[in-house]
């Protein structure tokens, strides 16, 4: 499945670069929030952006250019999220607590999952398939494997992103609970020390997907996808990767840049370092989650970065990278897990 586009709105400055990567910004504090577009270049119409909450308008900002991008309507739209548009749900919540007389239907209607999903649909003047995943961390990766089975089913190109927001409550609830961590600098300093907690991250990043090579486009495609449970003994996660890259016709060795969801909390990054050590030993890596931060879908992000890598044929300079990254990278693996629950394998390649 060959990738033809991509856009990306996130703590760094992807939306405003069309084809490189941005220089990476030093994100400050433990609550990454995304550097937004002025969203008048791509929704023109300003009485429906005032309608728009603020994750609606990432969403569709992101998916109408990549739509752009691409240069052809898709024949269905395929969205991912963690916990939806969240703002509107706390809206409608506090008024129905505040006063259940007099309640505004509008922040109800837009609290759904499937709104981002349906207002691309309405702008594109859309009627294909459209579809919304709701998988916590395999959310992205759900509707990543359902774009395969459409493109397979005969859709000549398959709109599929992702989106999540932070808001002030959900970010206090999780860090009551013990997801952030406390006195966190920035983004420099998430790997430094073996410390409990991440930072909180957001974004959104849709990609415009086709079964075959286009024209003028690069020749990036996704070779294969797989998502499984926490895993039951310590060998799990080495057998699930091993069985993935045969699925792909791949081994360790053709593995030219391991793309790799450390997060700072110093439980869920051993996971990664046990791996690498026993099944990567001698292979470059570099970490997504200290541009992006930690959220449902921020693997969406970890594509966005990897495709954006392969099309330049670099590691952006920015971006440390372990490990000597040759000349010619043809292959990238993604492996990211949330919370130890729902991991995720991505494997790219250059054709």
């Amino acid at each position: 499945m060959y990738i033809l586009s991509a856009a990306c709105i996130s703590p760094q400055d992807t939306f405003a670069h069309n084809d490189m990567f941005p220089s990476v910004r030093i994100l400050e504090g433990n609550r990454w929030a995304c550097m937004e577009p002025d969203y008048k270049t791509c929704i023109a119409d300003a009485a429906l952006r005032r309608r728009m909450s603020r994750i609606v308008k990432m969403g569709v900002a992101a998916a109408l250019r990549c739509v752009d991008r691409a240069g052809a309507q898709p024949d269905a739209i395929i969205t991912a999220t963690g916990l939806g548009c969240l703002s509107d749900t706390e809206k409608f919540l506090d008024a129905l607590i505040s006063n259940e007389q007099q309640l505004n239907p509008t922040p109800f209607i837009l609290s759904t999952f499937n709104t981002v999903g349906a207002q691309i649909a309405l702008m594109l003047g859309n009627h294909g398939y459209n579809n919304t995943y709701v998988h916590r961390g395999f959310s992205f990766e759900s509707a990543l494997l359902d774009a395969m089975m459409q493109v397979n089913d005969g859709a000549a190109r398959v709109l599929a992103g992702c989106f999540d927001e932070t808001t002030d409550t959900g970010f206090e609830i999780m860090r009551r609970l013990g997801f952030w961590k406390d006195g966190l600098a920035g983004s420099d300093q998430l790997y430094t020390g073996q410390t409990k907690g991440a930072a909180s991250g957001e974004g959104s990043a849709f990609f415009m997907l086709s079964g075959r090579p286009v024209k003028n486009h690069p020749r990036i495609r996704i070779t294969g996808v797989r998502f499984f449970n926490a895993p039951s003994g310590n060998g799990s996660v080495d057998g699930q990767v091993a069985a993935f890259l045969a699925s792909v016709k791949k081994s360790a060795d053709d593995m030219d840049l391991l793309v790799w969801g450390n997060n700072g909390d110093a439980f869920d990054d051993a996971i990664y370092k046990r791996l690498m050590s026993s099944s990567f030993p001698k292979k470059p890596y570099c970490f997504f989650k200290n541009l992006c931060g930690e959220y449902h879908t921020a693997s969406g992000f970890s594509l966005y970065l990897a495709f954006r890598i392969l099309a330049a044929q670099c590691v952006p300079r920015d971006i440390t990278c372990f490990g000597h990254v040759p000349a010619k990278i043809g292959s990238i693996l993604i492996y990211n897990h949330y919370q130890n629950i729902n991991h995720s394998l991505i494997h790219l390649e250059a054709c």
